[in-house]
């Protein structure tokens, strides 16, 4: 793909109100068989979309117009568990949702998220596109929901301060740190001594610019785009956890489809969501240079004292127990002991 601008992708969010009143293919009468709805909550100009609209194309050129893929970004649909409902309810077909959301309905799907997991890509993509991730699909499954056999990334979810930087796990104790409203990034931060708050990203910029909280994590993509490098000083290359999009489908939809159409899909969603990976990767380390450019303040880390920190703490500990031997063994066959 193209290098993705600044300004570019800035516009995906701030366009949201003239964005979403449009999918991305734009919602017309159709002589399609099938027409199928694909959610996320992403901006259009986002690697995922860029890829899902390229994904979309290749499979209505393949099934010469009987499929039709609908791209509805940026939750114009809801709320990420608005629209898991929907999924499930079948009212949309398809949508792109991270595990730590997926957790409220597949609590094991979030295995992936354990804190300074996994030290590289190399053992990301091993573990998902090996027995991990067939064990999450697995689970995702028995709730009526296909998952598709390629994860999408969203990157490594780094941390941002405005009183001082993340060297060592120390500087974690008593930070009052923005996180999402999950068991496992709350538990993973009280292990190292900070003072987690689960807050709405919608209300993120403000708490950070009104001090309420000192600091956050989210992927680079996603501090560029909120513009949180205007209210935060340091950004710590902490690579705490890693985190990605299972594209999902409704079940009882994708049994409609015939066997051909089927493959056609799964074929070019697998292949596009490959080459997602890769322009995030770039997207990634272009950001850096930006973001320094914005007057962020980057330093990196090393993970051991974190993951000895946790392990004293109780907390590999406890998401053993948890998340169970079967899935734990199958994280540790890929990043090694950790607990």
């Amino acid at each position: 793909m193209g290098k993705l601008t600044r300004r570019e992708f800035i516009g995906g969010v701030a366009a949201t109100a003239t964005v979403a009143a449009l999918p991305v293919m734009p919602k017309r009468a159709s002589a399609a068989e099938f027409v199928y709805k694909y959610a996320n909550n992403l901006p259009v100009t986002h690697p995922m979309n860029i890829r899902g609209k390229e994904m979309a194309e290749l499979v209505s050129k393949e099934s010469k117009g009987r499929m039709e893929i609908q791209i509805f970004p940026n939750n114009q649909l809801g709320t990420d568990t608005d629209t898991l409902s929907q999924l499930r309810s079948g009212a949309i077909q398809f949508f792109n949702l991270s595990p730590g959301i997926l957790q409220i309905l597949v609590p094991n799907s979030f295995i992936s998220g354990i804190g300074f997991a996994f030290k590289d890509y190399k053992q990301v993509w091993a573990a998902m596109d090996g027995d991990l991730g067939a064990y999450v699909r697995a689970e995702i499954a028995k709730k009526g929901l296909r998952a598709f056999e390629k994860i999408l990334d969203n990157g490594y979810r780094q941390t941002t301060t405005s009183t001082r930087p993340i060297v060592k796990p120390e500087d974690f104790k008593g930070m009052k740190l923005r996180v999402p409203p999950s068991p496992l990034w709350t538990s993973l931060f009280k292990a190292l001594g900070a003072s987690p708050a689960s807050i709405n990203f919608a209300e993120v910029y403000t708490a950070l610019q009104t001090k309420t909280v000192e600091g956050q994590e989210n992927p680079l993509a996603i501090i560029e785009t909120a513009r949180l490098y205007e209210v935060q000083k340091y950004c710590s290359l902490t690579n705490h956890m890693w985190d990605g999009f299972w594209p999902l489908a409704n079940q009882q939809a994708w049994d409609k489809l015939p066997k051909d159409l089927q493959e056609i899909v799964t074929r070019n969603m697998n292949a596009t969501t490959v080459k997602q990976r890769e322009d995030t990767r770039k997207l990634n380390e272009t950001l850096r240079a930006k973001l320094s450019k914005e007057g962020l303040k980057f330093n990196t880390v090393n993970p051991e004292p974190f993951r000895d920190a946790l392990r004293k703490a109780g907390f590999y500990a406890e998401w053993r127990k948890k998340f169970g031997e079967e899935a734990w063994l199958l994280l540790e066959k890929y990043v090694g002991r950790i607990s």
